[in-house]
């Protein structure tokens, strides 16, 4: 790292209606630098980078960046082609890809002339692969992106930045779908392209990353800069006490004895298009009281696993069971009446009903409820109560219960299809990624409720990519690979890396 400064954020400013997404925020960030940007869920760390990036346009300050000849001068604001032709790239948390293209088209789109009638692919890919081998990034460039796991697509949003040749990059959340083996790959060969120059501003949860990895830390909270703090006498309580202004406390699992079997799989497989969609011969148990964490490099059988739970799939041979009545042509309706509650993966496509009202995505698992409906109309009344005492409940920030759900920001909608499940105590739950990209005050809270639903007497099937949330709430872990489970016997986070990557005997 350089004293050198390459881009100057100069009091931004950025109001939503009556909110301040972001008030007079000044940052600095110099050649070479991994800057870790911190702040809970709506600190306004993504609206500000978004302001970076031409998506929106401030209020009021200036943004400053040093040009190739080390000139700088003002970047344009409002317009993202400035924020690339000035060397800057961002890789969003929310995916920005066209899923019927493959993946090399992904990478490529947007970085060649239009009036060009042809495109030199072989160049392209040569490039692609090139990046490929630096960083340990492997992707399938021919598979249509519409087909590629989350943590496949993480990747090709990475290499879509870095084919651009960026000089300052902006990571938010790089790391949530990747083994521990590949996010250490994948920061030793930013390190690498650090010392050759290229400046990161690097937004994560995830503590540990962050002060492995960064050269210095800035924490938002509530759209305002309240600290910069240089990663090297840092600490995870004095960066918590930062982000949240307290002390955030810790969550403890209590060992506790399984009760009866409340899931059953035995020789269970799901055909899917391809391993990553399918499930092959797989026999486990959850028991009542119990934690069974399912951990796996994204596009192992995981989404196969959990549709299958979900009653989005159904088994092609096996028995799959549930409290002990077996389960041979599930649906997501049967599922929910069977007592199973349901945090998908993704939030914002199979979580909610963007187009319908917070208040009714709070019931939209329970439309036949009498306390909801009465004679086929719904009790628009007890709907709108049940959601405010929920969003009080569950601390979900948004317009307002009546407000669209799409109007919600991601870790606010994941609070609401909490809030949804724990309120029905069921009996199974399956947790499928359940804090990507929460802060650590809500991913507490989350951990708080499953350990306290595993109390009262349910079984949780809890899918992630995050070592350190499965090691500390888990009871028992398995090791997803191309469709099949396997028991880890260890609790080594090396070992169940390995695992994760398919080297196990």
């Amino acid at each position: 790292m350089t004293q050198t400064i390459v881009l100057s954020l100069k009091g931004l400013s950025k109001r939503f209606g009556s909110v301040v997404a972001n008030d007079d925020v000044s940052l600095d960030l110099h050649q070479g630098e991994v800057l870790a940007l911190l702040g809970e869920n709506g600190a306004g760390k993504t609206t500000l980078m978004n302001m970076l990036f031409g998506h929106y346009l401030p209020d009021s300050g200036a943004i400053d960046v040093r040009n190739e000849i080390g000139a700088i001068e003002p970047l344009t604001l409002g317009h993202p082609q400035a924020a690339l032709s000035a060397g800057i790239g961002m890789v969003h948390q929310h995916f920005t890809l066209a899923e019927n293209l493959n993946a090399l088209d992904n990478i490529v789109l947007g970085s060649e002339p239009l009036w060009r009638l042809r495109r030199d692919s072989a160049m392209a890919r040569s490039k692609i692969e090139k990046i490929m081998s630096d960083t340990g990034l492997q992707v399938a460039l021919d598979v249509p992106v519409g087909r590629l796991s989350v943590g496949e697509r993480q990747r090709v949003e990475i290499l879509k930045a870095l084919y651009r040749d960026v000089r300052i990059l902006v990571l938010d959340e790089p790391t949530a779908v990747l083994t521990p083996q590949e996010a250490d790959t994948l920061f030793e060969n930013i390190g690498a392209m650090t010392k050759r120059g290229l400046s990161v501003i690097f937004i994560s949860h995830k503590l540990r990353e962050v002060l492995a990895f960064s050269h210095r830390i800035a924490v938002l909270r509530h759209g305002v800069k309240v600290g910069e703090i240089a990663t090297k006498d840092a600490d995870e309580r004095s960066i918590a006490r930062m982000m949240v202004g307290a002390d955030t406390p810790e969550t403890q699992r209590e060992e506790m004895a399984p009760g009866a079997p409340i899931m059953t799989l035995e020789n269970v497989s799901v055909t899917g298009r391809s391993k990553r969609d399918s499930l092959t011969n797989v026999s486990f148990q959850v028991a009542r009281h119990e934690i069974l964490g399912i951990a796996g490099v994204s596009g192992n059988g995981q989404s196969a696993l959990a549709g299958l739970i979900s009653g989005l799939n159904i088994p092609s041979n096996g028995v799959f069971k549930i409290d002990g009545e077996v389960i041979a042509h599930g649906n997501p309706s049967a599922m929910i009446k069977a007592g199973v509650g349901r945090i998908p993966e993704d939030r914002h496509h199979d979580g909610i009903v963007g187009s319908m009202s917070v208040a009714e995505n709070m019931v939209i698992e329970r439309l036949n409820d009498p306390e909801v409906q009465s004679g086929g109309i719904l009790k628009r009344e007890a709907i709108s109560e049940n959601a405010a005492r929920l969003t009080e409940a569950y601390d979900v920030r948004g317009p307002g219960v009546s407000a669209r759900a799409r109007l919600l920001s991601g870790g606010n909608i994941q609070k609401l299809i909490l809030a949804r499940v724990f309120e029905q105590s069921p009996k199974l739950i399956l947790a499928n990624q359940p804090t990507r990209g929460l802060d650590m005050g809500a991913a507490a809270e989350v951990a708080r409720r499953l350990l306290e639903a595993r109390k009262q007497g349910a079984g949780v099937v809890l899918i992630s990519e995050d070592l350190d949330e499965l090691l500390g709430l888990s009871d028992r872990i398995m090791v997803i690979h191309d469709g099949e489970l396997i028991e880890a016997f260890t609790r080594d986070r090396e070992e169940i890396g390995l695992m994760m990557a398919g080297e196990y005997e």
